[in-house]
């Protein structure tokens, strides 16, 4: 049972990342792999935040979070006019670079070695500590991401995203501010990711830079285009999906070593086969072009 509400805190999370991708990808059209650097972003400031000034959870996520919207509009200034193909070599950079950052910073992030003893969430005076009380505190923040997301996608701005994830030329035309619109959504995804990062890094208390690869950021990818783009049930069910079914290898008797790879592959098939056979995954209303 303990083991069990082990995966639904990371399904929850994942929640996050998935439906926050999917605010690039399916109600945009803008295809991202950095989405993990950004997790990372969150991840890095909560924890050495906690760790070396003593701030409290609420206070440290919320700076992550800040940290992740400066940086992602630092970022989307320059690079939110590209299109296409070309973003999307762009945004690897993107994962490079940051990915490179925290595995080079010594001094801050501690390197390859990671962040250890990362402090558990302190609520009240009450220190969540058991997994049945993290797992309301994830579930907590990913209703109100959902609640958010859906508020944004409903609202006349999210009308003018779906727009330009359609036709960009034509929104233009019509005199919308196609890149302020691109970059606030690039802002509001990078940040939520960011707190995704934050809820991770203090449940799991270490981090290091693998948790915030490439690989992962294909993986949040993977949860959009499994459980489907542009509307908000896909990614939930995506990220269910991807954390619940690799779990069934546990009663396969297959090795810890094999494992990984099995479960990668199972990963790269699933993406095939969908990409290949339903691009809109398994309820999403838009397909990836």
């Amino acid at each position: 049972m303990d083991y069990a509400i082990h995966v639904l805190i990371i399904s929850t999370i994942y929640i996050i990342l998935a439906s926050s991708l999917n605010l690039l990808i399916g109600y945009t059209g803008i295809l991202s792999i950095a989405h993990a650097a950004f997790m990372g972003v969150g991840a890095y400031v909560s924890s050495l935040l906690g760790l070396s000034l003593g701030m409290n959870f609420f206070g440290s996520l919320i700076l992550g979070a800040l940290s992740a919207a400066v940086i992602s509009a630092l970022i989307a200034f320059p690079t939110i006019r590209i299109k296409g193909d070309y973003y999307i070599i762009a945004s690897f950079a993107i994962q490079v670079i940051i990915y490179s950052i925290f595995m080079n910073w010594d001094s801050l992030t501690h390197g390859a070695i990671g962040l250890t003893g990362i402090p558990k969430p302190v609520i009240f005076g009450y220190e969540i500590v058991s997994r049945n009380s993290y797992f309301l505190l994830t579930l907590f923040f990913t209703f109100l991401t959902l609640l958010f997301i859906n508020k944004l996608v409903t609202s006349p701005f999210g009308r003018i995203l779906k727009a330009i994830r359609e036709d960009e030329i034509a929104a233009q035309a019509m005199g919308k501010n196609v890149v302020y619109y691109k970059t606030v959504v690039f802002i509001v995804g990078c940040t939520l990711a960011s707190v995704a990062g934050s809820l991770y890094a203090h449940y799991i208390a270490f981090i290091d830079p693998s948790s915030f690869t490439l690989e992962e950021s294909i993986f949040i990818l993977s949860l959009v285009i499994i459980g489907g783009a542009g509307n908000l049930k896909g990614p939930i069910l995506g990220a269910l999906v991807l954390t619940f079914v690799p779990e069934l290898l546990r009663f396969l008797h297959i090795s810890a070593f094999a494992a990984g790879p099995v479960r990668q592959m199972i990963y790269g098939a699933l993406l095939i086969i969908f990409m290949l056979f339903r691009p809109q995954g398994l309820l999403g209303e838009y397909k990836l072009r």
